[in-house]
């Protein structure tokens, strides 16, 4: 866990393909009342979160999905009328519909640059899971696998129903905000025989003293992550990729999660973890102007520039990381037991170093000191550790679900964080990071990593193609 802020992305234009601007690849939102919608950035509001007027044509789902898609959105950037509705002018009361509600008509592109589910803002449910190719199964077999799979989520991610067998889990919802991300892992190519196309980005990452990892849930030839708004929807994306293996694929291991609910606060916020700390006050952010060069893959990527394989153009490398938080003993501690842990304050997420009036966003001077001369923000606080400035730079854009699997033999809960985080490079982002917090991070004491995995996730599809095409057809 990084002292690092979730990005948020503007509104997605049904169809298009992201050439470089990163707003393509996020959620879409209508609203149907004057409340802002729930965010996990404290700095900014999206601009899909906008009322939208009234629709009018034939009535059908199909309709309705792509009207929130597309006019609704028109319509919100224009300011237009709280609410939205669908029907003719002359539909009399028996015959008016129910509206989408906002939560269901946010749509996210699937045919963008980078894969969808990468900066697209939190949603509130999420499924992991990781599958081993079948014994047999080579690249031929891995590639019509990509090919179901990506058209499997390109049309869950727009509302239609699965191509085959639709268990119609999801018949009444729209596509809530779905995004469905795969990935490769170290295994996968030696199993196709692409091993001269495995990226040295994608070498085993190293030991840590807190691992405690369960090799039977870490690793994974394939790697898919589902989100969504929307649990039924997201069980539903689940089961038709689970589906959509059929003899080419077995699952290894699944991991469930999730996020607050938007519109849960009264104002977009960053996201609280289950310790309640606010988590992720510094996550890098696309406005930045090494954004880029720090989370993903060039366009142009070369093993000659950028020591990736072409076909990982535009992707990004995903550390996956099930941490156990050790709740009952976090728990014991007092308020500012805690807030000495993290080095920031727990109603708020201001640096301890800020004062009163100091917000989230306030600038943590490491330096500052109370009137006894100890540093304000302890030496060992988890945000002084984890920040770039402290790592040479070092950054990964963290987007993480919390999970709650029951209470274990012992009596406490199996609960805390499904850690997932994206960069250009992960010996230069997460390595480096965790090699630092596992030299002295106050919140080591607190929390255990129980399973890993690091994938290589390529960019994304263009209209046409499947994810990893250039990698399997290449």
């Amino acid at each position: 866990m990084a002292d690092q802020d979730l990005v948020e992305d503007g509104p997605a234009r049904r169809g298009a393909r992201d050439g470089g601007d990163h707003t393509a690849a996020a959620r879409v939102r209508t609203t149907t009342d004057d409340s802002p919608s729930s965010s996990v950035g404290a700095e900014q509001k999206r601009e899909g979160d906008r009322p939208h007027g009234p629709a009018s044509g034939p009535l059908s789902r199909r309709r309705l999905l792509g009207t929130a898609g597309v006019t609704g959105l028109a319509l919100g950037a224009a300011g237009g009328a709280a609410g939205y509705t669908a029907g003719s002018a002359s539909s009399s009361s028996a015959e008016k519909v129910t509206p989408l509600s906002s939560l269901g008509a946010g749509e996210v592109m699937f045919h963008v640059k980078h894969q969808p589910g990468i900066t697209t803002p939190l949603q509130a449910r999420g499924h992991l899971v990781a599958f081993d190719l079948a014994a047999g199964a080579g690249r031929k077999e891995a590639a019509a696998l990509l090919r179901r799979w990506s058209d499997t989520a390109r049309r869950l991610m727009a509302g239609e129903p699965a191509a085959q067998d639709d268990t119609a889990i999801a018949l009444d919802a729209g596509p809530s905000s779905l995004t469905v991300t795969f990935g490769f892992g170290h295994s996968f190519f030696a199993r196709t025989g692409l091993e001269k196309q495995r990226p040295e980005s994608l070498d085993p990452l190293p030991d840590f003293s807190s691992d405690q990892l369960d090799r039977s849930r870490s690793d994974g030839d394939l790697w898919v992550q589902i989100g969504a708004d929307d649990a039924l929807v997201a069980f539903h994306a689940l089961r038709a990729i689970q589906k959509d293996a059929g003899g080419a694929a077995r699952v290894r291991w699944q991991m469930n999660g999730f996020n607050r609910s938007p519109g849960a606060t009264a104002h977009p916020m960053t996201a609280r973890n289950l310790m309640g700390q606010v988590d992720g006050t510094r996550n890098p952010k696309p406005t930045e102007s090494d954004f880029d060069e720090r989370i993903f893959v060039p366009g142009s990527a070369s093993p000659s520039t950028s020591g990736d394989p072409a076909w990982m153009a535009n992707g990004s490398y995903a550390v996956v990381r099930r941490i156990r938080m050790l709740l009952d003993d976090w728990e014991q501690l007092s308020l500012k037991e805690q807030e000495d842990v993290i080095g920031r304050r727990k109603s708020d997420g201001a640096p301890l170093s800020g004062g009163s009036k100091a917000t989230e966003a306030t600038a943590m001077d490491l330096e500052k000191t109370d009137a006894e001369g100890s540093l304000l923000v302890p030496i060992n606080a988890h945000a002084r550790i984890s920040r770039p400035d402290q790592n040479g730079g070092a950054a990964m854009l963290r987007r993480p679900f919390s999970f709650h699997d029951g209470i274990d033999a012992k009596g406490v809960p199996d609960a805390g964080l499904l850690f997932v985080c994206w960069q250009a490079d992960p010996l230069r982002g997460f390595v480096t990071v965790q090699r630092k917090l596992d030299r002295g991070d106050a919140l080591s004491k607190f929390i255990r990593h129980e399973s890993s995995g690091l994938f290589a996730v390529p960019g994304g599809a263009a209209e046409g193609e499947y994810v990893g095409q250039g990698l399997l057809e290449g």
